[in-house]
């Protein structure tokens, strides 16, 4: 079993961003050391409770301050940008760090019609040109133009001996058609929606397409996990994580508040629905329960590799998740 690291810089109630990101740095050295295999970066915009709005200047930092850990995007949204300009910001860090980078893209808007109109600065920039734009990537990637394309000529700098790995991240079938036309890694996010999940999987690797990139289907899966010494430790750490999603839900506070926060809050009976519904998206437990249902996971869809994400409110009780999970399958993964 692979482990690798999905991280959106989620701040918590009474921190600054600044230290957000500090953590974030942290988390990334912690798990190299641990053995985890990919630590990505994700893109969020308008948000008082996730840092991480800008996932190009993250991994250039993250890493110059690791040595082997493969770092990248999860993901890029790419409908709100230039193909080109995408494709130089990753071969400029595949030239500072080769063979390390990885290019994750998303199809997401980015936020509401008004953030995602800012981030286009007004242009009228349609979701459905996202497979085209997957497609004027990797030709800017492999300076691949054809002649009579309107972009015939331009290529993108600077020259690199290698590209970054690509990958597109989806929760449906649409997604992952998207990632299969263009010969791309897919992600699923089981920790957005895993409704579609078996859908999604088998129609990418049914019509998956050979790439230059890529020569067969290359799957993983992001899941929400918080892992601590026994499964009432992990109940209790993951209330935050609890209250966080539904909050996100909601469209409201998005800072991950305290385990006592949380306790002294009074529930709606909707509430509690939502949080159970929402518990289909997380591994919670014991690192035997934890490793037990990864397993499960690793069966059901037929992937080595997980990005773990974990959003609770303490660092410290966070690293310690990652720690446990980490030695536990070391151990055990026969």
């Amino acid at each position: 079993m692979i482990l690798s690291v999905l991280d959106q810089s989620p701040i918590s109630v009474g921190q600054f961003t600044e230290e957000a990101l500090e953590n974030t740095i942290a988390l990334a050295e912690y798990t190299e050391f641990l053995g985890y295999y990919r630590y990505w970066l994700a893109e969020h915009h308008n948000t008082t409770g996730l840092a991480s709005s800008s996932p190009e200047i993250l991994i250039s930092k993250i890493a110059s301050v690791t040595n082997r850990i493969r770092v990248g995007s999860g993901g890029v949204l790419l409908p709100q940008y230039s193909p080109l300009k995408v494709a130089e910001n990753f071969k400029v860090l595949q030239a500072l760090f080769p063979g390390r980078i990885d290019l994750g893209l998303g199809r997401s808007p980015g936020g509401g019609k008004k953030t995602r109109s800012a981030l286009t600065d007004g242009c009228d920039k349609p979701l459905s040109s996202f497979s085209r734009q997957v497609r004027e990537l990797q030709q800017f990637l492999n300076n691949t133009i054809p002649k009579g394309h309107s972009y015939y000529g331009v290529s993108a700098k600077p020259a690199t001996n290698s590209n970054p790995g690509l990958w597109i991240l989806g929760l449906t079938e649409r997604g992952a058609r998207h990632a299969a036309v263009n010969g791309t890694g897919f992600t699923l996010g089981h920790f957005i929606n895993p409704d579609q999940a078996m859908e999604s999987i088998t129609t990418y690797r049914k019509k998956f397409k050979a790439s230059e990139g890529l020569k067969s289907p290359k799957v993983n899966v992001c899941v929400f996990v918080v892992c601590a010494e026994t499964d009432q430790q992990a109940e209790e750490l993951a209330l935050s994580q609890d209250m966080w999603l539904l909050q996100v839900g909601k469209g409201l506070e998005t800072r991950v508040q305290s385990v006592e926060e949380v306790k002294s809050y009074k529930f709606s009976t909707e509430d509690l629905r939502k949080i159970k519904y929402n518990r289909r998206r997380a591994i919670i437990g014991s690192p035997p329960t934890v490793f037990e249902q990864l397993r499960e996971l690793s069966h059901t869809y037929d992937t080595d590799e997980f990005l773990i994400i974990t959003n609770i409110y303490d660092f410290e009780a966070k690293k310690k998740s990652y720690q446990l999970i980490a030695e536990y399958v070391q151990e055990h993964d026969h």
